[in-house]
């Protein structure tokens, strides 16, 4: 059983133009489609990236 579904569908475009954002901003080049050949570095750095974006803006919907 797969954990990573979307639990609306519709997202999953959004999510991908969020990744490409998030890597753009921490310097990693993605493409679209498969990324396997990608240092642990880089895909923790993407998804670091992405995480402390969410958070903030959690943070700034708070006030």
């Amino acid at each position: 059983m797969s954990s990573n579904k979307n639990v609306v569908p519709e997202a999953k475009e959004a999510l991908n133009r969020f990744k490409m954002e998030a890597a753009s901003e921490v310097g990693v080049n993605l493409k679209q489609g498969y990324n396997g050949d990608l240092t642990s570095k880089q895909a923790g750095s993407v998804g670091g990236q992405m995480v402390k974006k969410m958070i903030k803006s959690y943070e700034e919907s708070m006030k």
